[in-house]
């Protein structure tokens, strides 16, 4: 089986920050075969923009209400990437603690994916691998927009990188 590509973003809040697909995202997006969106999407109109290129799994920001859950947000998601155990939460809560925190929240996970505070992270422990993509319009304290892109084979995540994409 191919090469499973992930595009991983969060907190695009659209429409304030979100004004259409940025064309380095859009790049990216061209060879997803998935899309995971770890919330405070704020339209769904960035949804519909997203599953052009791929299909998207979302869960539910702070900031997210009935137009996101429309499109099946919950607050947390678990799924199976490829043999993979993946978890998906808008918000993992305080930095301390949080690779252990996550880890007993989702003690199947390999992987969980989170946003919220905007600030891109990729850190793991003998358990758990988590990922925060920061968001690629609303950077905050950060140099860039980022985004992260995952690749899963077998199973296995082979790589993991945050990018610039502005």
């Amino acid at each position: 089986m191919p090469v499973v590509r992930v595009v991983v973003l969060s907190d695009t809040h659209a429409p304030r920050r979100w004004k259409g697909c940025p064309p380095a995202v859009a790049t990216r997006l061209r060879r997803a075969d998935l899309i995971l969106h770890a919330g405070d999407v704020c339209t769904a109109d960035v949804l519909a923009e997203l599953a052009a290129f791929a299909p998207v799994r979302v869960v539910a920001g702070n900031n997210d209400g009935a137009e996101i859950a429309a499109w099946g947000a919950t607050r947390a998601l678990r799924l199976d990437l490829d043999g993979l155990p993946v978890a998906m939460v808008h918000d993992a809560g305080p930095k301390t603690g949080r690779l252990a925190r996550l880890h007993r929240r989702f003690p199947e996970a390999r992987l969980v994916v989170f946003g919220h505070s905007h600030l891109p992270l990729d850190e793991h422990d003998d358990h758990v691998r988590i990922i925060n993509p920061g968001s690629p319009t609303d950077r905050r304290r950060q140099p860039r927009g980022t985004i992260a892109l995952l690749d899963v084979d077998g199973g296995r995540l082979t790589r993991a990188r945050i990018v610039p994409v502005s």
